[in-house]
């Protein structure tokens, strides 16, 4: 699998380098559709295609007809933004360039390689894709505007329903409303001081010459380090509170001393102040358990397991004061499906360790303590209750209402979004390259007139 998406990746590393120099040649920018006062170029389609390669899809020039199509309504969404005044922030086209060269540089197997490939530096390459990227979030945030008030009543959520097709009803998978305790490791100062002491070498490496960014290369542990723990523009409230207190109290260039956060022990330094945004670079590593810490651990959890099955403590309640879980700490444990929102997860969804826990109990029942994983991966333990077990189903409104709601709700945006589109795309002119008319994707784009040609 891992050799496929390295190919996968060259593919488009290839397409992209063939484009450029094409590009310079003047051979592949042409005018593959003008909407409005705004152009769109041969190469922006080439690049969209190439990337839609490198995310796997198989080679198929007929999808150039649906990223056209994709183009052609960005085009109207992002001028209507600006009609508008839809702002989007350099912070925000930050953020988005840098997940997307974080997830490149993954692809690639480091940030050498992918420049190797690229035939140019990261920034030189963000440069590149900044203006389009910004018209993208623009088009993004015009569209949200368009749908934000649409909302479902449930005589809506009611006619939805009864004007499917019976016969054709989706069929449900075994579904379960849980909950959880979760209890993170703690390590005693002692068995941190191990930890601190390695980002103070690493901080004393640098204050004698180091480059920082290399030694953050060889050394830290998260995303960033492939950028030279380079962040991008951040407000304040991005990072955890004691990183955004240390970024905002530095001075340009200075390096910070050893700190602590909820994900580790960091150093860093400050590269540039942009007004309430400020980029650095850092130097994160993160505390290992200890087989004490994770003794104490499960000493913790199930004596936290006996107050609940003893009846000294609602699960609930427990929840409430012990759980280390930002997701169900607030909920009284209990889980929420991040689809629907709802409180019913299918239990596909759930990982191992939590669907094998639940898969004996019956409903009301808890399970023991177990080992699992956070979302950084790192282990903690848990116990899981049993609230209640749908079995599969027909889709109907008394079980599925949520879904159904959502369903219902999301087929109004479609018919809104389609209105809007339908609007505008007779009150703009839009004209596409003769050599896209015959794709059947971009029929409702077409003038009468240009439609003409095609036959």
């Amino acid at each position: 699998m891992m050799k496929k998406y390295i190919s996968l990746f060259i593919l488009f590393i290839s397409v992209l380098t063939t484009q450029n120099i094409l590009a310079q040649n003047k051979l592949i920018d042409r005018v593959a559709a003008t909407v409005g006062s705004s152009i769109i170029l041969q190469s922006d389609l080439e690049m969209e295609y190439a990337q839609s390669l490198a995310q796997g899809m198989k080679p198929d020039e007929n999808m150039k007809c649906v990223i056209l199509q994709q183009l052609l309504t960005q085009k109207l969404l992002s001028q209507q933004a600006v009609i508008d005044s839809v702002e989007v922030s350099e912070a925000e086209v930050d953020d988005e360039l840098n997940g997307r060269m974080q997830m490149m540089v993954r692809q690639a197997g480091g940030k050498e390689r992918l420049e190797e490939f690229l035939n140019r530096s990261l920034l030189q390459y963000k440069e590149e894709m900044r203006s389009n990227v910004h018209e993208q979030l623009k088009a993004r945030k015009m569209r949200g505007n368009i749908v934000s008030a649409i909302d479902v009543t449930p005589q809506e959520v009611k006619r939805y329903f009864d004007a499917l097709n019976q016969d054709s009803l989706p069929y449900f998978n075994t579904e379960v409303e849980i909950g959880e305790i979760v209890i993170n490791p703690v390590l005693t100062k002692e068995e941190k001081d191990i930890y601190r002491k390695r980002v103070e070498g690493y901080r004393q490496q640098v204050l004698n010459g180091s480059d920082f960014a290399t030694i953050a290369r060889l050394y830290s542990e998260d995303g960033a380090a492939p950028f030279g723990g380079e962040s991008g523009f951040q407000t304040r409230d991005y990072w955890a509170k004691e990183f955004s207190a240390m970024a905002f109290k530095l001075k340009e260039g200075e390096v910070s001393p050893v700190f602590e956060t909820q994900f580790g022990f960091h150093i860093l330094q400050v590269l540039q102040r942009r007004g309430e945004e400020v980029n650095v670079r850092y130097i994160v590593v993160i505390p290992k358990p200890t087989d004490a810490s994770l003794n104490r651990t499960k000493a913790k959890i199930d004596s936290i397991y006996d107050k609940v099955t003893q009846g000294k403590m609602t699960f609930n309640t427990a929840a409430s004061i012990y759980s280390d879980s930002d997701e169900s700490k607030y909920t009284g444990g209990m889980l929420t499906n991040q689809e629907d929102r709802s409180s019913l997860i299918p239990v596909d969804q759930l990982d191992r360790e939590t669907f094998t826990a639940i898969d004996p109990l019956e409903v009301g029942q808890y399970s023991k303590s177990f080992v699992s994983k956070d979302r950084m991966g790192r282990p903690v333990y848990k116990f899981v209750f049993l609230k209640s077990r749908i079995a599969p189903h027909k889709a109907n409104l008394d079980q599925d209402f949520a879904k159904i709601q959502e369903a219902a709700r999301q087929d109004k945006v479609n018919r809104k979004l389609s209105e809007w589109f339908q609007d505008r795309k007779e009150n703009t002119f839009i004209d596409i390259n003769p050599d896209f008319l015959k794709c059947d994707e971009l029929k409702p784009w077409i003038s009468v007139e240009q439609l003409a040609q095609t036959k």
